[in-house]
Formats: structure tokens, C-alpha cells, sequence
């Protein structure tokens, strides 16, 4: 990657190497790490090798010259986590690339704007829209405000302000995403402070590789930490009815909000942990949460998951092990190689894909298809 840049900061750890050695050497440690449970080839998803990222935080670094007039740019902490100033970011996407000096250039020419800001959020879709949060150091009045709005004006973007205990939304607090999957449009709306997946075209390739795997059925799919609907609105077409968890209530928003969208009617969303839809499901305990939803008219056949990086608990891998058909995404290959020890009790894989989520840095995604053995 032709950047100055890039492996000096700390948000790429395989800077030495290029996209292509990168991806081998996680290939490789990866077929190393599963090789008790899967001899075949991976299923490989690869980013682009630059302009993937289309959600960035940045900090903002303040220099001043002699004649004391200040000078702002981007920031990214070192390997030797020491403040680093840049102009520019390989990784980001095209959009935001364009946007970050048009946007800072502004920025610097306004005192109320610049002053005590202290770090820049971006968040963008293939449609062209993007958020940016700018972070302060002080109260937000009403003159940040009219600064602001005529900033978000000219640029044609969205900006809140955030600072302690507060959170200034000028026009909205979402972007809108469209993504053409298997040549089907989905329509998303993006919040800010919400999870959504960084790499745009790795994501849509990851819900495809997952479809692509999955039979129409006229039985019911179950979904763990389902977010905002990434991968549950897609895949509902492929059943007769699902229901999805959640436990944050701005992804349960986002979800419903989505399931609009797309005109769908066949989902169930609700707001409640694993663990606690492990208690409902073993009647255990009653849940208000549940009263419109008789757990006995689903039919399910298969479940999806997509946990945090600590994975699976114990009593969730109990319930995930009664499904004829298990589909796991994980973020954390060392806590699916844990799990996998347990599933594969009951469960034998018949695919297995890494997704290059978060090219240059260690970190790798993993699909596993399990059906009972």
C-alpha cells in the first residue's frame, strides 16, 4: 500500500507484508488452529486492498505556529502509542477519503468549531451518505450549533455534536444503506453509536456465502445477537418464520426500523440476552417480553449466531446443540475453536469460510455451517 503512513499507526499490525501475504499468513495460522475439525479448503472472502473501511474515528491533533495560529489534522495512536498526525488513511473508503480534508480544511477556519475539539467519527454507506460526530471538550451552545449546520450544508452531510453529557443531532442520527445481495436490494438505515459492519463488500459477501448454504425451508430459523437486522432480514427469506434476539434496544430499534424497510413480516424481534432466551425456551422464567410470542408455534430447524468476541457460554452451546442446522459467524477464531470442541459432539462441519473483514490487522471473521450428525 503506497501510503507513508501505513503500519505506523497502530490500526494495521501487518503492515510489512502486502494484502496478498497478509491473507495467506491468516489463512495459514488459521489451518493450523482448525485442522482437528476441518481438513478441507477454507472458503475464502477477500477485501479490497484499499478503501474497504467505511466506518473510521480519528483523533484531532492541534499544532500552532509561531504566531500562535493553530493548525489542525488527523491523529492515530503509534505502535509506541504515541499521538501520530496524518493527512490522509489507505483504509478508508473513497468517500470519507474525499471528505476528511474538505471537512478539516472547514473546520480549522472556524474558532467556535475547532475549539477543544478532540476526536472526528465517520460513518458512510455505498450511497454516499455519512455521519460525522465531532467530539468536544466543552458545552455545545447555540452558536456551535448555527457553525455546524451551515458546515453540514455545505459538505451535504449529517453531524452530531457530542460532548460530556451531551449529544446534538443537527438533521439525523443514521445513514442509509443500500445492499445488493444476489442481485436483491435490502434497505438499511445505519445508527450512529449502533454496530455496523466496517467492510461494506466483505459484509454483502458474507450474508451471500451464508444463503448460498441454506435451502428454502418451510421450517423456522432462530437468530442470537442479531443486531440490527445485518444478516436476520436477508435470511428470513429463506424461512417460514424468525425470530431474532438482541439485547441492546438501540439494535432492536434499528431492527424493526429495518424489517420496515424492507417490507417484511416474517420476523420476530426480541429484546432480550442469550441466556435469557435459553430461560424462556427451558421455562425457567416468564418474560413480559414474550407475551406476544408463543414460543411453541415456531418450528425451528436452524439456528444462526453471531456472539461477541467471548463466544458461546456453556448454557447457550447447550441450546445451539439441539438444532438440526447451526450457522456460526464468529469474530474470534480462538473462541469458536472452543466452542467447535463442544459442537462438533453432536455436529459435523460441512463449510468452513474466512472473511477478511479487517484486512492488515490480525483479526479474522469465520462462517461455519453445522448439521447434526
Amino acid at each position: 500500500m503506497n501510503c507513508k503512513y501505513f503500519g505506523k499507526c497502530g490500526s494495521c499490525s501487518l503492515y510489512e507484508m502486502t494484502y496478498e501475504q497478509q491473507l495467506s499468513y491468516k489463512i495459514n495460522r488459521e489451518k493450523e488452529r482448525f485442522k482437528e475439525f476441518y481438513i478441507n479448503d477454507f472458503e475464502i472472502i477477500k477485501s479490497e486492498d484499499s478503501r474497504f473501511r467505511n466506518r473510521a474515528e480519528f483523533r484531532i491533533w492541534k499544532e500552532y505556529d509561531k504566531e500562535n495560529i493553530p493548525t489542525l489534522s488527523y491523529a492515530m495512536t503509534s505502535f509506541e502509542k504515541k499521538v501520530l498526525p496524518i493527512s490522509l488513511c489507505e483504509i478508508v473508503s473513497e468517500n470519507i477519503h474525499l471528505l476528511m480534508p474538505k471537512l478539516l480544511k472547514l473546520i480549522e477556519k472556524s474558532e467556535i468549531l475547532s475549539f477543544k475539539l478532540f476526536a472526528c467519527e465517520f460513518l458512510a454507506s455505498t450511497t454516499n451518505d455519512i455521519l460525522v460526530t465531532l467530539i468536544y471538550h466543552k458545552k455545545l451552545d447555540e452558536k456551535w450549533m448555527q457553525e455546524a449546520k451551515k458546515l453540514e450544508e455545505e459538505l451535504k452531510i449529517k453531524i452530531i455534536g457530542r460532548s460530556r453529557g451531551q449529544k446534538i443531532i443537527l438533521s439525523s442520527d443514521y445513514i442509509n444503506e443500500t445492499l445488493t445481495i444476489n442481485n436483491k436490494q435490502f434497505f438499511f438505515e445505519y445508527k450512529e453509536g449502533g454496530f455496523t459492519q466496517p467492510n461494506t463488500k466483505v459484509n454483502i459477501q458474507m450474508i451471500q456465502w451464508v444463503l448460498q448454504h441454506l435451502e428454502k425451508s418451510n421450517k423456522d430459523l432462530c437468530e442470537l445477537y442479531c443486531g440490527g437486522g445485518n444478516f436476520t432480514i436477508p435470511l428470513s427469506t429463506k424461512f417460514r418464520k424468525t425470530l431474532a434476539t438482541e439485547i441492546s434496544k438501540t439494535s432492536i430499534k434499528s431492527a424493526l426500523r429495518n424489517c420496515e424497510l424492507n417490507n417484511i413480516d416474517n420476523i420476530d424481534f426480541i429484546r432480550m440476552s442469550a441466556q435469557e432466551f435459553v430461560e424462556a425456551c427451558e421455562n425457567k422464567r416468564e418474560f413480559n417480553r414474550l407475551k406476544d410470542i408463543d414460543l411453541k408455534e415456531f418450528n425451528f430447524s436452524t439456528i444462526f449466531v453471531d456472539p461477541p468476541r467471548a463466544g458461546l457460554d456453556e448454557t447457550t452451546t447447550q441450546l445451539v446443540k439441539n438444532y438440526d442446522k447451526i450457522i456460526y459467524i464468529s469474530c474470534n477464531p480462538e473462541t469458536l475453536h472452543r466452542d467447535l470442541e463442544e459442537l462438533t459432539k453432536t455436529h459435523k462441519i460441512d463449510n468452513f469460510a474466512l472473511f477478511d473483514q479487517f484486512a492488515y490487522t490480525n483479526h479474522c471473521e469465520s462462517g461455519v455451517i453445522l448439521n447434526k450428525i
